[in-house]
């Protein structure tokens, strides 16, 4: 193939004519000369059986040693199966992604095709699926555990290895829940990323079969009627303050979870109608909760002495919070009973237990632990779901807590 045919005054001496013509300069280079009187190196090449043009300049400005410098690169494109404008638009782009970049980075943003831009595109899709809290937990551990190693990273480069030392300390310090929690946001992020063209590979499944199994520790309860009964008499002789000892009594009377019993507002309390109406955060849906005559009397107990403050147990820093949410943990061990023999959280797990055995509809029971579900539609349904019979149930619970309390063993002690 003949290259470099022309001197440059060839070039330099061309005039324009009636129509735009080409000067070869061989190997594919070409000076195009315009009716205007432009002159514009060209070079003109075949890829994929279709004749192409390739812009390398206007001449003065881009001499003829440049021309040609910029020919033979492209020729050596071609040679090993790249066609030189795909080259040169991909060149464009990534040029004005950096551009962009040095422009986020100075705004605090994240890099564009970043693990941690592509992560605030997930989590922005999926924002509307979880409760605000669940939704703060999650970016809390992107930005803690995630970030710092995989954040400016684009995803397209993350490998296995990188993802499992974000895991690797969680493991070491037996942090299993979290390690499972992280990996698995990490994988949903790379399928948002494979979905929307970032990528096409998940590297995080491999790390997967790293993370040991987590070892599932459940609540102890006491569900032996007559143990059950000791403890309902030790609480009657709670000699703590007032105010705990009434959230204690309600405790197994309720057997709601210990967060929402221990938040309860006098706003959400309706004593004409025997109901306790709490929004549930766990579930993300309101509540209905029937009160039996022994739950009414212990609220109305308490309300000339905490009427004032937002909520039924309010702390006694009075601070306008809360009773603390380790009060019914504490008060249980003070009367004996360790964690690994009775939680707060086990009184709901006594409830299930002796309910269950006791012949009531699992549906309702499930209802009364709150157990819902989260589709907003079904959840507006639910609200009320066996109400009826839940009333009945409430009643009926806390009357067999009483015979408890005085010996009975069983149901057919009562």
């Amino acid at each position: 193939m003949a290259v470099n045919i022309n001197k440059d005054t060839a070039y330099r001496a061309a005039k324009p004519k009636d129509k735009d013509y080409m000067i070869n300069d061989g190997g594919g280079l070409y000076l195009v000369v315009n009716i205007s009187g432009s002159k514009l190196w060209r070079f003109v090449y075949t890829f994929d059986g279709k004749r192409k043009k390739f812009s390398l300049g206007s001449y003065p400005d881009t001499n003829l040693e440049t021309a040609r410098r910029k020919s033979e690169e492209a020729r050596e494109q071609l040679s090993k199966g790249f066609d030189p404008n795909t080259i040169k638009k991909e060149s464009k782009a990534l040029k004005k992604i950096e551009s962009l970049n040095e422009q986020r980075i100075t705004q605090g943003l994240a890099i564009i095709g970043s693990f941690s831009d592509i992560a605030e595109k997930w989590l922005k899709s999926t924002e509307h699926l979880v409760s605000k809290t669940t939704q703060t937990k999650k970016i809390s551990r992107l930005n803690r555990l995630a970030y710092p190693l995989l954040g400016n990273k684009q995803i397209s480069d993350i490998k296995s290895s990188d993802i499992f030392d974000v895991i690797k300390p969680l493991i070491k310090r037996n942090h299993l829940e979290t390690a499972h929690r992280i990996h698995g946001e990490i994988s949903s992020i790379f399928a948002y990323a494979i979905v929307h063209n970032y990528t096409n590979y998940d590297p995080s499944q491999p790390v997967a079969r790293q993370i040991p199994a987590q070892k599932v520790a459940h609540r102890a309860a006491i569900i032996d009627p007559k143990l059950f009964g000791q403890l309902l008499r030790d609480i009657q002789n709670y000699q703590g303050t007032f105010i705990v000892l009434n959230a204690f009594k309600l405790s197994p009377l309720l057997f709601q979870r210990p967060g929402e019993i221990r938040t309860m507002l006098w706003s959400d309390i309706h004593l004409d109608e025997g109901e306790w109406r709490p929004y549930v955060s766990k579930t993300n849906f309101h509540h209905i909760v029937p009160l039996s005559n022994q739950a009414i009397a212990i609220i109305e107990a308490i309300k000339p002495l905490t009427h004032k403050s937002n909520y039924v147990f309010p702390s006694s820093r009075g601070d306008g919070r809360p009773m603390s949410n380790n009060t019914i943990s504490t008060a249980l061990k003070t009367l004996g009973y360790s964690s690994d023999v009775m939680t707060a959280h086990g009184f709901r797990t006594t409830a299930s237990t002796l309910l269950n055995e006791q012949g009531w509809s699992p549906d309702a029971i499930e209802r009364q632990l709150a157990h819902a579900p989260r589709d907003n539609v079904r959840a507006a349904y639910n609200r009320a779901q066996y109400l009826e019979e839940r009333r009945r149930m409430m009643q009926d619970w806390a009357d067999y807590l009483d015979t408890l309390k005085k010996g009975a063993t069983s149901v057919g002690d009562i």
